[in-house]
């Protein structure tokens, strides 16, 4: 099994970073890769279960079921059902805590999958990198003070 983690620090409150990211139809308003964003079969973007389905700008469509979300340690999980990296057993955990000096966010992704072994380092590198990182970083420059 391979696996990911990325973190960042974002330039604001927790609890407001969380209001942004724990809507699970919201990927296009803070990462710079979704074109477009909908939940499945009219289902709430909070409800466990639901599916949403996303369009990136360069065309690519990914399937992901909502696993699991919590207000209370404000992080969130899901699993990959359909997507053209080619990967199997995904799932991935966004979570956020509170930094009470200066008021800041740890933010923490990471996810775990299988793949063919020759693709493990470049399939690392696009979603760490490519997919975490970048949506991180549009999060703090959102939040940047």
């Amino acid at each position: 099994m391979t696996k990911v983690y990325v973190s960042s620090v974002i330039p604001a409150p927790a609890a407001e970073v969380w209001k942004l990211v724990r809507n699970f139809n919201a990927l296009p308003s803070w990462a710079p890769f979704v074109a477009e964003c909908r939940i499945e079969q009219n289902a709430q973007a909070d409800q466990i279960g639901c599916i949403r389905n996303f369009t990136l700008k360069d065309g690519g469509r990914i399937r992901e079921r909502l696993l699991a979300l919590s207000d209370y340690d404000l992080s969130c999980s899901y699993a990959i059902l359909e997507s053209p990296m080619a990967v199997e057993n995904y799932i991935a955990t966004l979570s956020l805590t509170p930094i009470t000096d200066g008021n800041l966010t740890l933010a923490e992704w990471q996810a775990e999958f299988d793949c063919a072994p020759d693709r493990e380092a470049a399939l690392m590198h696009q979603i760490g990198h490519g997919v975490f990182q970048t949506a991180l970083t549009a999060l703090k420059h959102r939040f940047g003070r």
